[in-house]
């Protein structure tokens, strides 16, 4: 599928594979075009391609090893491939395909999340954790947001029952009305503190992670799983459909122009990027 491109997003793995260090998990062949998030308008149909036409506004999360988005054209997979919001800018919802996806996959497919369940999303102010906390809440669990007080206001809107500092983790859970049934952790520290999450989760809870593995506890039933997102059509039709109907909301911080990716790459390296970045092709 051929689709001109409106827009791409940087996510931290854009800088990881341009750096090399993913080069075992994600081997490339240069030369390498950056973009995984993909919004544009189908230019061309593959054979034996259905349900689409020429025209039509899409969005997707393309390849990690081949992606290609940061241009004017790509060729997309039309399993990866889901409608585009109706009810937001095209270029904006290049903001959603990663991180929605490993939103969805951390909340529904590794915590396994249900009505009622009390969670605990340490990192809810970025880009995937704002997902989380949206789908958590949507999905009827009582959400603790951890992040900095600058997000306070914004984690609020989206319905957490309580928005709390970053954590000290030597503090304890009942510091902060833990421990909870569901830990969902975006935020990296050291091994030593991945632990002590770990006491965090309640007896038979569990830890579900995005910046390395949460230790399990067997004896207290509390299990740990990662995430390694995947690209899926289906699962972002949903995000999408949650997005149009007001249940989910996109924060992007900056629009900028893709002939300033490397810039971008360069700031962000440097912890200087503000947060979630749309780059725009002309």
């Amino acid at each position: 599928m051929l689709v001109r491109v409106a827009a791409t997003s940087f996510n931290p793995v854009d800088d990881h594979i341009r750096a090399g260090v993913l080069a075992e998990m994600i081997p490339i062949t240069l030369p390498y075009v950056p973009g995984i998030d993909l919004a544009g308008t189908v230019a061309e149909l593959g054979a034996d391609v259905t349900g689409l036409e020429a025209g039509d506004r899409v969005v997707a999360m393309l390849p990690l090893d081949s992606a290609g988005a940061a241009a004017e054209y790509v060729l997309a997979p039309a399993e990866s491939l889901a409608p585009a919001p109706r009810t937001t800018e095209l270029a904006d919802a290049a903001a959603l395909p990663l991180s929605g996806l490993a939103a969805w996959q951390t909340a529904f497919e590794l915590a396994e999340l249900k009505p009622g369940r009390t969670v605990l999303v340490n990192g809810a102010g970025g880009a995937v954790g704002s997902l989380v906390v949206q789908l958590a809440v949507d999905a009827g669990a009582h959400v603790t947001a951890v992040d900095a007080s600058r997000h306070a206001d914004r984690l609020r809107g989206y319905g957490a029952d309580r928005v709390v500092g970053p954590l000290t983790l030597a503090v304890g859970p009942a510091a902060v009305g833990g421990p909870f049934q569901v830990v969902v952790n975006h935020v990296r520290v050291s091994p030593e503190e991945l632990a002590q999450l770990t006491n965090y989760v309640a007896d038979g809870g569990v830890a579900a992670s995005t910046a390395g593995p949460v230790p399990e506890d067997p004896a207290r039933g509390v299990r740990s799983a990662s995430l390694w997102v995947r690209s899926d059509g289906a699962q972002l039709a949903e995000l999408v459909g949650k997005l149009d109907a007001g249940t989910l909301r996109l924060h992007v911080t900056a629009r900028r122009p893709v002939a300033e990716l490397a810039a971008v790459h360069e700031e962000a390296g440097a912890g200087r990027l503000p947060g979630k970045t749309v780059l725009i092709t002309p």
